[in-house]
């Protein structure tokens, strides 16, 4: 189970000095999409620059223009790019065929989305990873909405990522569904020691992984 470091709302000074802290205990760098629209594909290449052998998530929420926009954060290093659920059909295909051109991934993200339905098309449109995403906005109004996991009950093919306000004690009830990869931002990156926040989380993570395999 990867944990995945969402870094969000900062500064590019920020950003690289929070990877530098947490980077033992992190599995994926995820660029945010505020970072992306205020510094472009260059802090994309600075990552993968000082971080070589890192995976990164480009979290470009594409939604249109897909061979282009993949192109671009491919090229620029990243190994994961995202696009949204409801992006059109042409567009996701266009991304999936960029990259395996590129050999890398793409992420759709499924904020919003409420029907399992469009699961299933994206699908057979040769989508492999999904983001469960309870949104920023939605989170001032509580704590994620479990029920998000029913979406992907029934697509035990697909590789699953969860985001949304997760935090030490939400962070049970996540693992309990056994998602692939956890994505934690603020729980993390606003807290006073960094990496102490980041080497907790992964111990839950551990320790749940532990007690799984002796079930």
């Amino acid at each position: 189970m990867n944990l995945q470091l969402a870094l969000d709302r900062l500064s590019e000074e920020e950003c690289l000095t929070i990877i530098s802290e947490t980077n033992e205990y992190v599995d994926w760098i995820e660029i945010g999409t505020g970072v992306i629209k205020e510094y472009g594909m260059s802090i994309v290449r600075k990552v993968r620059k000082r971080y070589p052998e890192s995976i990164i998530v480009a979290d470009m929420k594409t939604c249109d223009a897909g061979a282009h926009e993949a192109s671009q954060v491919f090229e620029a290093g990243a190994d994961i790019t995202t696009v949204m659920a409801f992006a059109a059909d042409q567009t996701i295909e266009d991304m999936v065929a960029k990259a395996n051109e590129y050999n890398g991934r793409i992420m759709v993200d499924l904020l919003n989305v409420e029907d399992s339905e469009r699961v299933r098309e994206l699908s057979r449109l040769g989508v492999d990873l999904v983001s469960l995403h309870f949104g920023k906005d939605m989170q001032q109004k509580g704590e994620m909405d479990q029920s998000l996991f029913g979406l992907i009950s029934d697509f035990p093919q697909l590789e699953v990522a969860v985001a949304g306000g997760i935090n030490l004690r939400s962070l049970p009830d996540v693992l309990s569904h056994q998602p692939d990869t956890v994505i934690v931002g603020s729980a993390i990156t606003k807290k006073a020691d960094r990496e102490e926040a980041a080497r907790q989380i992964k111990e839950v993570i551990k320790s749940y992984e532990t007690n799984d395999t002796h079930r």
